[in-house]
């Protein structure tokens, strides 16, 4: 069972907001103890996702949470947004996929930078992208 230690919410609302918010995603990594070879895939995978939301829904929230299982300690970071959804997950997930006329990592890079995933979406309503980084994983 995983257990939520502290939470912290973000507000996303312009391309200013990224270098802040990934420095308090940093930091909680830091307080962890993660390694930096972990923090940099995390950091990089948040960095990713949130300037998706940007990209796509204009703006959002990021949930960022300290959590535990048993003696491990971890990073999930929550991001939502009120965006336009995506039509097609799976089409989304496959490499080289792209929209947005980008190298970027894309979903399926990000999910392979962490150690859990989840995407929800609705077409109309918005997006929910879940991810979660272990300390030693």
């Amino acid at each position: 069972m995983i257990t939520t230690l502290s939470k912290d919410n973000v507000s996303i609302t312009r391309e200013q907001d990224v270098v802040p918010f990934r420095n308090r995603v940093k930091e909680q990594a830091v307080r962890i103890g993660m390694g930096l070879v972990n923090q940099t895939k995390l950091i990089t995978a948040a960095s990713e996702l949130v300037r998706n939301m940007i990209r796509y829904a204009g703006q959002g929230e990021v949930r960022i949470e300290v959590v535990s299982k048993g003696r491990e300690a971890g990073i999930r970071l929550i991001f939502s947004d009120n965006g336009p959804g995506i039509p097609d997950i799976n089409l989304a997930m496959q490499d080289g996929y792209s929209t947005g006329k980008s190298l970027g990592l894309g979903l399926p890079g990000t999910r392979r930078l962490v150690n859990e995933f989840d995407i929800k979406s609705t077409v109309g309503q918005g997006t929910t992208v879940t991810i979660l980084k272990w300390k030693n994983g």
